[in-house]
């Protein structure tokens, strides 16, 4: 971990700023918002606008990364990001911050893409699993630490907007100082949905599910929030703890993945999520049950994500591996842009309650889906899993490929193993490990 860290200390420490600058802005304007008068709708379409933009950003940063390099592309979008941070509030309307949010949120996403892909360049493949490990845990503790910024200033003036801005501009300062361009890259052509779902149905469920949940969770919390006459500290403290429950329980759910069917692991995980957020529905007046809840809630979401990648791939022959991020990500994409418009369109008709409704009746879904799909096929032997490696929800194309590679290499290491173990015995049963197996 010191090898890595030491390789890469200027990329994560520039990614640590980004990402606690962003964390201030998500904050900031759900709170301002509420400030200004904004109705719910307003917000859920603003909050929905950073997803969409996102989204956006994943499929044609390469593009513009492979035309006019790494550096040129970093630059330009960072400082359109400082430029935009400060407009905000110069631009009191729900529709110019509408259209703020989809601007950072491409750029942040060419940004991420820039700059996972001078991580993935930047580490031996021995490391790339401690990489990806660090990359995770510095966005978690950026997120976290951001909320504690938002003690201080003043949310109806121009501190907390002028302090993201300043933030981002200085994450660049580490990073274009320390980092060489690296070679253009390519990404792989996506799988059709269609492949996808003959592959994993609950995968593609799942992953459809859990973009909703989590774009309303860490876009609409600080919405919910203001709305429920929460102060600036109790918001604050509400939202880190989405982001400390992910930092927590990220590596015990990770560790029982690889010991046990992952589907009972999702259903289990969807559930306690389903029940924490009913609960929180219920006790919404009580803010240390709402912070018990958001702990338990983010912290099942989170490793959601890895949890149901892997899981596809336990499905997909290596040669389809890389393919199938594109796909699992657009599917993360659409469902994390429906999420803030169906939450608060919820909110608008239940009030703030409908924050953990909508959150609740997701997670029951995964659960209850995931169940259901249990009864239609066998379980993957746990020996022929693919291994659990984290990857944040927030990842882009060239990190989820990242991943992709090493489960890639280890189903291959896999079928060579079991290849000479059936010459050692003389036998002529073929491994399944890496093979398409029956639809899960």
């Amino acid at each position: 971990m010191f090898q890595v860290l030491s390789a890469t200390w200027a990329l994560m420490f520039g990614i640590l700023l980004l990402i606690v600058g962003n964390g201030v802005q998500g904050t900031v304007l759900g709170i301002r918002g509420d400030i200004e008068g904004f109705s719910t709708f307003q917000m859920s379409i603003i909050m929905s606008a950073y997803f969409l933009g996102f989204l956006g950003g994943s499929r044609l940063a390469p593009e513009l990364i492979r035309r006019v390099g790494h550096i040129r592309v970093f630059a330009a979008l960072g400082s359109l990001i400082s430029a935009i941070l400060v407009l905000y509030p110069l631009l009191i309307n729900p529709w110019a911050w509408a259209i703020g949010r989809v601007l950072i949120g491409f750029c942040l996403s060419g940004v991420y893409v820039t700059a996972e892909s001078w991580l993935n360049n930047s580490v031996t493949n021995e490391q790339r699993g401690q990489a990806l490990s660090l990359y995770g845990l510095v966005q978690m503790a950026g997120m976290v630490a951001s909320q504690g910024i938002m003690l201080t200033p003043d949310p109806s003036g121009f501190v907390l907007f002028i302090i993201p801005s300043v933030l981002v501009s200085v994450s660049f300062a580490p990073i274009l100082l320390a980092i060489q361009p690296t070679p253009a890259f390519a990404t792989s052509k996506p799988m059709s949905l269609r492949q996808l779902w003959d592959s994993s149905p609950l995968g593609v469920v799942g992953i459809l599910l859990l973009g909703g949940a989590l774009s309303t969770l860490f876009g609409m919390s600080s919405v919910y929030g203001s709305q429920a006459g929460m102060t600036v500290p109790q918001i604050s403290a509400f939202i880190a703890a989405i982001y400390l429950g992910g930092l927590i329980l990220q590596y015990p759910i990770g560790w029982l993945s690889d010991r046990m069917d992952r589907r009972w692991l999702i259903l289990v995980v969807s559930a306690i999520g389903g029940g924490a957020s009913f609960l929180a529905m219920a006790l919404g007046g009580q803010f240390a049950a709402l912070l018990v809840a958001a702990v338990v809630i983010g912290g099942g979401s989170n490793p959601l994500y890895a949890l149901l990648l892997a899981y596809v791939n336990d499905h997909l022959a290596p040669e389809d591996m890389a393919g199938a991020s594109g796909g699992l990500m657009f599917l993360y994409g659409v469902g994390a842009v429906a999420g803030p418009l169906a939450s608060g369109a919820i909110m608008g008709l239940a009030g703030p309650p409908g924050f953990f409704l909508f959150l609740g009746v997701l997670c029951c879904a995964m659960a209850g889906y995931a169940g259901w799909r249990m009864t239609r096929s066998d379980a993957v032997p746990v020996d022929e899993t693919i291994s659990y490696t984290h990857v944040s929800p927030t990842a882009t194309p060239v990190a989820v490929e990242f991943v992709q590679e090493m489960f890639i290499e280890e189903a291959q290491e896999a079928e060579a193993e079991a290849e000479a173990e059936a010459e050692k015995y003389g036998t002529v049963q073929g491994s399944e490990t890496g093979a398409p197996r029956q639809m899960p």
